[in-house]
């Protein structure tokens, strides 16, 4: 680590787009374990850690601190790595710094994601006193709080509790003086950079309304909320995270969901997403990422050809209820009943009479369906 830099973590390759990660107040960039490094399959990801936290020094910042001052860090460590526009998403005080960058330095910033933070933190005075008792007694009271604070109820993630045990107090009270100062509900309809906006239904520190405050004031802004996520989303929900910001800041992903709609139609996606949950969220993004979003907007087959292709491997392998499912894509793509009859006549062949038959009964209830 250079002394007068942030410590930072790099991932990916060095030729893809960048984003830099920022962290919570307490916390390092640890808090990004469980993202980090799937967001940089496709990114060169840069996390940083707060000053008196993880591995950065305690006097990069000093009492009075602004965070204005914290953003000036970022694009220092940004020019020391040659990085000139990037994106950027932040937790908490990290998402206050996204929106300090965007609002001053919107020519560095493509895109924003802003996590369980707010354009204020409740007013100064409780972060004054927060910074008083940090800087008289140390930090074992917040220690003690940090569950409480950061998860739900029985969740912990002992790690980053360590790390506010090790933060530097002067350093933290300066994050918290900076806290204190910050209030841009004014200029948020200034902010011109794409901003995502992603809240923490159980979040007590930056609750959904704060993020809901800024998605309402800046021009074209998108509002996510995770169920069952408190204030650090990425350590108790990062499969919901990860989704939330591939979805955004890989376009692949939203195209893929364009054509998913398309071929397959809206009513079928919608139940589709209405039955994620955190369990199944990387896989629905794999699916509009990879299937949809690579593999069926690849212009050498056409979506006719796709459609037989597809019902071939289904009816091969026995996955009739699927089968169902994508005649009613080749409807959509174009194919006639008569060609779908076709396309299941040659797998009697190759596939076998049996696997041909039940092919023939699927398809024929959901043409006779649509012909109702």
């Amino acid at each position: 680590m250079t002394e007068n830099l942030l410590n930072h973590r790099a991932e990916g390759p060095a030729s893809a787009p960048p984003l830099l990660l920022g962290p919570s107040l307490g916390t390092s960039y640890a808090l990004w374990d469980k993202v980090a490094p799937e967001l940089s399959i496709t990114h060169r990801v840069v996390r940083w850690d707060l000053p008196g936290h993880g591995g950065s020094a305690a006097d990069l910042i000093g009492s009075g601190a602004t965070i204005g001052d914290l953003a000036d860090l970022v694009l220092a460590l940004a020019d020391s790595l040659g990085i000139e526009r990037f994106a950027y998403a932040g937790v908490s005080l990290g998402g206050a710094v996204g929106l300090q960058l965007a609002l001053h330095h919107p020519e560095r910033v493509s895109s924003l994601a802003v996590i369980c933070s707010s354009a204020h933190f409740n007013g100064s005075k409780a972060w004054e006193e927060r910074a008083a008792l940090v800087r008289s007694e140390g930090l074992g009271s917040l220690v003690e709080s940090a569950d409480a604070r950061w998860f739900t109820p029985g969740f912990t993630v002992p790690e980053l509790v360590q790390d506010q045990a090790d933060a530097d107090p002067e350093a933290y009270a300066a994050c918290c003086d900076a806290l204190a100062a910050f209030d841009v509900r004014d200029r948020l309809a200034e902010i011109s950079v794409p901003t995502l906006l992603i809240a923490g239904r159980e979040d007590v520190a930056t609750p959904p309304a704060h993020l809901r405050e800024i998605a309402d004031a800046v021009p074209g802004a998108t509002l996510v909320e995770i169920p069952g996520a408190a204030h650090l989303a990425p350590a108790q929900c990062p499969e919901a995270v990860l989704t939330a910001l591939r979805a955004y800041f890989d376009g692949g992903a939203k195209r893929g969901m364009e054509v998913r709609r398309e071929v397959l139609g809206d009513a079928h996606v919608d139940r589709a997403q209405a039955r994620q949950t955190p369990f199944t969220a990387r896989f629905q993004d794999f699916i509009s990422r990879y299937a949809w979003g690579e593999i069926w907007t690849d212009p050498t087959l056409s979506r006719r050809e796709r459609s037989m292709i597809t019902l071939t491997a289904l009816v091969a392998h026995g996955h009739y209820d699927e089968l169902a499912m994508h005649v009613r894509a080749a409807r959509r793509n174009g194919l006639t009943p008569e060609e779908i009859g076709a396309v299941l006549l040659q797998t009697a062949v190759y596939c076998g009479v049996p696997a041909a038959n039940s092919a023939f009964a699927a398809a024929q209830r959901v043409l006779a369906e649509e012909e109702g």
